[in-house]
């Protein structure tokens, strides 16, 4: 087990979010993903060291575009498909945060391997 130097932020949908997707490709029915079906997906990003609400609240205003256009495009890649609005206020309505300030490493085996996300490489693994 190791500790690492962040903290982390779970990134979960809200129904609105769902909504939104459902709205992408609509349905009939029993199909449209429900919040749980979703919330499944969620994202966990490792941030810098956290210890105060204050520091944290301007992490995350600092960074809520990188965050919500991730979260956004995991769903729907052509950003014309995207909310006319991509704001504060959109990231808000669309994502619930949730701050860890420790961040363990409970894989005694695999080393921690760092690369730089490549929208084009996620993508083509996509296709496959």
């Amino acid at each position: 087990m190791k500790l690492l130097n962040r903290s982390a932020l779970s990134v979960r949908p809200t129904r609105h979010f769902v909504e939104w997707i459902n709205a992408l490709e609509p349905t009939v029915g029993d199909d449209d993903l429900t919040l749980a079906d979703v919330e499944r997906e969620s994202t966990v990003y490792l941030i810098p060291e956290m210890d105060t609400p204050e520091s944290l609240e301007g992490f995350v205003r600092e960074r809520y575009l990188e965050i919500l256009e991730t979260e956004l495009r995991a769903w729907e890649e052509d950003e014309r498909q995207w909310p006319e609005a991509v704001d504060w206020a959109l990231f808000q309505r669309f994502l619930q945060v949730e701050h860890s300030y420790l961040a363990i490493d409970l894989d005694n085996e695999a080393a921690l391997e760092i690369s730089e996300v490549d929208d084009s490489l996620l993508l083509e693994t996509d296709q496959d």
